[in-house]
């Protein structure tokens, strides 16, 4: 399986979500697996042009949040640390790792920055995403997004963040490439 991580600010201007939802079409059409997280902005977008159901994962901090229905999402449960999972307990300290200040936030925020490490490595956290495709602004790595971008950047996964010019065409160039090698 191909799998690469949609994301971005809740912030990101309609224009680039536009472009978000063709470029998860056109991704899925190359047997790509979305991986995203079902916030406003860019992870709606990303989710809104996968026509097949099978072909992404939401990871929720909570169930049913933002209204959406994914299965994959951190049940209030496994905060009690007497149903704690071992994999659960590697995404906390994930989490703890690739966030300035994660012992600083709130219950709610720390969900959030779990449920990015499920976007970027998967539910038994052992497949990680081949590239992420986002939006920040100013493309900086900040907020929820800056926590997988942050992860990206210190284990090797190409970032594409669409708020910069060189990287878009990149992602473009990535495309051609792939679209040539997938078979139609």
């Amino acid at each position: 399986m191909k799998y690469y991580a949609g994301i971005g600010s809740r912030e990101t201007p309609k224009e680039i979500c536009q472009k978000m939802t063709k470029i998860a079409s056109a991704f899925e059409d190359l047997g790509y697996i979305l991986r995203s997280g079902g916030a406003d902005g860019a992870d709606k977008a990303f989710e809104a042009g996968v026509k097949n159901p099978q072909n992404k994962e939401i990871y929720l901090p909570w169930k049913e949040f933002n209204g959406n229905n994914s299965p994959l999402f951190l049940s209030d449960a496994i905060f009690n640390k007497e149903f704690h999972t071992p994999l659960f307990d590697m995404a906390v300290e994930l989490a703890r790792k690739y966030h300035p200040r994660y012992d600083t936030l709130l219950a709610g925020a720390k969900r959030m920055m779990i449920r990015n490490m499920y976007q970027v490595l998967g539910w038994d956290l052992d497949r990680p995403v081949d590239f992420i495709i986002c939006w920040t602004d100013d493309g900086s790595a900040k907020g929820g997004t800056g926590q997988a971008l942050r992860y990206a950047m210190n284990n090797g996964i190409k970032i594409y963040n669409l708020y910069i010019d060189w990287e878009i065409d990149e992602l473009r160039e990535l495309y051609k490439q792939f679209k040539k090698i997938t078979p139609a």
